[in-house]
């Protein structure tokens, strides 16, 4: 509702300032009035007109307020400072939609694709499957994760992926550490493969192997020959980079299943070398001169294209028909010399395939059945027949960390080459930045830190160093430190009950710890911080809806069927006299706030920042605290009153839960 309504707003003064000034504008800036008191939407845009009428901006802003008639749901427009517009809204027939959950669905504009039917491709996670998944990958998981239900909740229908890189150094490495270290046979890696944490005996491991390289030199050479047998289908090497890859791949995809983050398709990069996507996109990519041979300089012998956000000399005023020159400085190698592809060419490839171009496609097989009997397909040279569609998608968002900018550009300049614009367009790199320790948690994990690292604000991880926090262990402990809250404060219950809740607060505040921060923010990971039921954090989000629910359970009250029942039992003139007036601010506050969320769901989406949700469900829970405490609401005298305060317990419950399902945030029943 609150979209719609500022949606509507812009339907009546736009055509307004074209009718009245002869100017055309495509739309004008909303804010929100930094008081409650002043409206529900504030418009700058008498200030941008002034520049072109050449009359003072509060002048306009009469002209505007008193030319413009009434506008469906609007109480009333004012003038407000030196031309500032303010909007107020009409709260008693704005609060009954949203009693009657009448609100408008988020909305996302679907690009009209021919036989792509919109649909959305999400890839996240994509973790070397070589050792275990640690704190870094969780945020990517959970971002991902948090974006495939923001789209959900738009209606839109999305599949998810996790690229698989099941070919690349990282196996590789693990590989040398078991058949050149620890010199294990086949056999031998396939019984430590059936242990329950392998992935925990990878990550050592591949530690070991980063060590050993250091110590001489010549060990180096493994690395190459390790890469050049898993190449080949056929070899020994490739049957135990399989073995490894896909034993520590299942258990990436259990830890996941921890957080409720489920895949449909795991493609693997072996499938794509095997299938030869490559070979397929080569050739249409020299076709249309995407790719040039080089027979000089450094990069002789090697296929490279124009390296992304660099000027062509097309652009530059050379003649398009000449074969262009790319300086080497400009040059990006896709081919290396010795006929190898870099991992941007199968990149390159690989998207093509998402978006239908390739004219090639996967073999499928159902490889993990989650606990709701969802199936999670993985790609194969020989598939089963009866499988799901992939790929042919109308957008896709990659979500994958900062340092792989450049990549991505380049991928996307690729598909331009290639004539492929629109897919360009509706291909979105969702990039974010690292996640850190806090000397605290460092040293909770058992690090030793020197002087100098108690001093610092935050500490990276190293896989190669095997310095970092694995990422079932950080579930481990946080649901740990949550099981011995809740035992203290709920003895009675038992002790399934106490774990049940305590995973429920310990994956909340871990979800909620990674949403809160802005995408390119550095996130340094405290224990304490995330566990706090004070403050901007998912347990405090949590306790809110909690609470709520209690004061229902109080009166005996079943607080769902409340709410479902509410637009039966609450009129309008209730809502009109409860919500009319300054003394009614407080009470308005908590319900615009409530009737946010659709709004915050669209923003999340258009921007791709989850946080903005976060901030939505931390002001909502605030408001209602203050709200809670102020007043007494089962001892209210006057039946009308409580019954108005009841609605708006229920109304906030109601947004404050569908907004924590959207993270993937389940509230427990006690806390």
């Amino acid at each position: 509702m609150y979209r719609h309504l500022r949606d509507r707003l812009a339907a009546a003064v736009v055509p307004f300032v074209l009718r009245t000034y002869n100017i055309g504008i495509h739309g004008f800036a909303v804010e929100e009035p930094p008081k409650i008191e002043f409206g529900e939407y504030a418009f700058p845009l008498a200030f941008e007109l002034a520049r072109k009428l050449r009359k003072p901006p509060r002048k306009i802003a009469e002209e505007i307020v008193a030319g413009i008639g009434p506008i469906e749901g609007f109480e009333r427009l004012e003038v407000a400072g030196a031309g500032y517009i303010n909007a107020h809204v009409g709260r008693a027939e704005f609060a009954a939609a949203l009693v009657r959950d009448a609100l408008p669905k988020p909305k996302i504009s679907q690009p009209e694709v021919p036989d792509r039917r919109g649909k959305i491709l999400v890839e996240h996670t994509s973790i070397n499957p070589n050792k275990a998944a640690h704190i870094g990958h969780l945020r990517n998981a959970i971002l991902g994760d948090t974006f495939v239900r923001l789209l959900r909740e738009a209606d839109r229908k999305v599949d998810v992926q996790n690229y698989i890189d099941n070919t690349g150094v990282q196996v590789a490495d693990v590989v040398v550490g078991f058949t050149h270290i620890e010199k294990k046979s086949r056999a031998e890696i396939e019984a430590l493969a059936l242990q329950p944490r392998f992935d925990y005996y990878c990550w050592d491991l591949y530690a070991r192997v980063s060590q050993w390289y250091e110590q001489d030199k010549q060990n180096l050479q493994a690395r190459p020959q390790t890469l050049h047998g898993i190449e080949d289908a056929a070899s020994e090497t490739a049957a135990i980079a399989e073995l490894i890859s896909t034993a520590v791949l299942r258990r990436h995809l259990e830890t996941m299943d921890r957080l409720e983050i489920e895949y449909d398709f795991l493609p693997r990069e072996s499938e794509i070398l095997h299938l030869h996507f490559w070979n397929a996109a080569f050739a249409k990519l020299k076709d249309a001169g995407v790719l040039t041979y080089e027979n000089a300089g450094k990069n002789k012998g090697c296929w490279v294209m124009r390296r992304a956000g660099t000027v062509s000399t097309t652009e530059d005023g050379g003649n398009p028909k000449e074969a262009e020159q790319i300086s080497e400085e400009d040059q990006k190698v896709i081919v290396r010399s010795n006929r190898t592809v870099g991992y941007v060419g199968k990149d390159i490839a690989y998207h093509m395939w998402k978006f239908g171009l390739l004219g090639r496609d996967f073999g499928y097989r159902k490889f993990y059945r989650y606990p709701d009997q969802h199936d999670c397909w993985i790609s194969s040279t020989q598939g089963e027949k009866d499988h799901p569609h992939f790929g042919g998608v109308a957008e896709i968002y990659n979500v994958i960390d900062a340092r792989q900018s450049e990549a991505q550009n380049t991928v996307i300049e690729a598909l331009r080459g290639l004539g492929h614009n629109e897919a360009a367009d509706h291909y979105t790199h969702f990039s974010y930045e690292m996640v850190a320790l806090t000397p605290r948690c460092a040293a909770e994990l058992g690090y030793a830190l020197s002087d100098e690292d108690k001093t610092r604000s935050y500490i990276e991880v190293s896989g190669r160093r095997g310095f970092g926090v694995k990422a079932d262990d950080l579930l481990d402990q946080l649901i740990a430190s949550a099981k011995s809250e809740v035992d203290s404060r709920h003895p009675q219950l038992i002790d399934a009950e106490r774990l049940s809740i305590a995973t429920q607060i310990a994956v909340g505040a871990l979800r909620y710890f990674m949403l809160k921060f802005t995408k390119q923010s550095v996130i340094a990971f405290d224990f304490k911080e995330a566990l706090s039921f004070e403050g901007e954090t998912g347990p405090y989000a949590q306790y809110a809806v909690v609470r709520a629910t209690s004061i229902f359970k109080k009166a005996a009250i079943d607080a769902d069927t409340f709410s479902r029942d509410l637009a039966s039992t609450v009129s309008a003139e209730t809502l009109a006299k409860f919500l009319a007036g300054d003394n009614a601010n407080e009470f308005w506050e908590l319900w615009l706030v409530s009737a946010k969320t659709s709004y915050l769901v669209d923003q999340c989406i258009a921007t791709t920042e989850p946080a903005y949700l976060a901030k939505h469900a931390f002001r909502l829970a605030q408001l209602f605290n203050t709200f809670y405490h102020r007043h007494p609401i089962l001892s209210e005298p006057d039946e009308g009153r409580k019954q108005f305060l009841l609605a708006t317990v229920a109304i906030v419950r109601r947004e404050l839960i569908r907004t924590l399902a959207v993270m993937g945030i389940t509230v427990p029943p006690v806390m």
